[in-house]
């Protein structure tokens, strides 16, 4: 038992259980019940980790989340968010978060991390960063694919919030585990590990009870919903993006780039991480490239504190706090 997240999980499940909230959890049995591994979701929501946490529970496992490091100054979630000992990510100087993941695996955690960064507003899997990728490999541990369906209904961006009484059904999918070879490319790891989310997701999209009305806008647009299609969401991703440079007075040429906490460990004198390499330039999404960091400020709120349970710990928190603290920043170099 832990002295923080234990009680924060009994006060999740009361608060999911008052809004009615109904889970169905499969592969729950891929979660390994002891020893690290890297846990890999998709985003869909900015309450995504106060579920995900709940697919380890079956076999008594809790999840360690990266997550941004402004969530842990505040004075209620913040204590609480290091008393679950989730790891704060500094996106300008990410070395230490990289490096804290790392100890957390190979002690034996799990480290949970979103590969699209930020929420998909299509609700279609997005581009993923190779981050979570090279942590499994340095570490020597397994990724486990997870999928949520469903909590795009209960807060997600762009629409109201409704965290009342709405008994939604959330499923959530464990796959799987992925092991990393020595040598293997990030690129090949991704491709299957994207392939068996997709087919997760897909089949996680079939058992779901139909969308009808005004939920179509929680829907695809691939499957029949007035959702943005993956092209106009990202469209929207950068209007944001080149919005939020705007209002700070900056060009893409003069803003700061953000670090990444797997790019800022993978030094020489780092001996958990692989040397640097020239990156190979390949385009990771209409905002950004492959290798290049993402904005420093998102514009996604959360109420979450990044665990089963802390959805509930916002307390003082606005209700819309302006960064979602699930963003994962941009990979590290690819070695040769």
């Amino acid at each position: 038992m832990e002295p923080v997240y234990t009680p924060v999980i009994g006060f999740a499940r009361l608060l999911f259980a008052l809004q009615g909230l109904r889970f169905t959890v499969t592969g729950a049995e891929h979660i390994p019940r002891e020893g690290g591994a890297v846990i890999v979701m998709n985003h869909l929501s900015y309450l995504d980790f106060a579920y995900a946490g709940l697919v380890a529970r079956p076999n008594k496992r809790v999840i360690r989340f990266m997550c941004k490091d402004t969530i842990f100054t505040h004075p209620v979630a913040g204590p609480l968010m290091r008393g679950m000992k989730h790891i704060p990510v500094d996106r300008e100087s990410g070395s230490a978060s990289f490096r804290e993941a790392l100890k957390a695996l190979k002690a034996g955690e799990l480290v949970g991390v979103f590969p699209e960064a930020t929420i998909s507003r299509s609700f279609e899997l997005k581009e993923f960063k190779s981050g979570a990728i090279r942590m499994a490999a340095a570490a020597r541990v397994p990724i486990v694919p997870v999928v949520l369906w469903g909590s795009q209904r209960v807060w997600t961006k762009g629409h109201p919030k409704r965290l009342g009484r709405t008994n939604t059904p959330i499923i959530l999918s464990a796959g799987e585990p992925i092991r990393v070879e020595r040598g293997q490319r990030p690129a090949e790891v991704e491709t299957l590990l994207r392939q068996r989310m997709q087919e997760m997701l897909d089949a996680a999209q079939a058992m779901y009870p139909p969308l009808t009305g005004s939920d179509l806008v929680f829907q695809p647009a691939r499957l029949g919903g007035t959702a943005p299609t993956l092209q106009e969401a990202g469209r929207m991703d950068a209007a944001d993006v080149a919005a939020r440079r705007a209002a700070k007075g900056l060009t893409a040429a003069s803003e700061p780039a953000a670090s990444d906490p797997a790019a800022s460990a993978a030094k020489p004198s780092d001996p958990t991480a692989p040397a640097p390499t020239q990156p190979p330039g390949a385009p990771a999404g209409p905002a950004e490239s492959a290798e290049s960091a993402e904005p420093t400020e998102s514009a996604e709120p959360t109420e979450s504190a990044g665990s089963p349970g802390a959805a509930s710990t916002s307390g003082g928190l606005a209700s819309e706090p302006e960064a979602d603290p699930a963003e994962i920043t941009s990979p590290p170099p690819e070695p040769r």
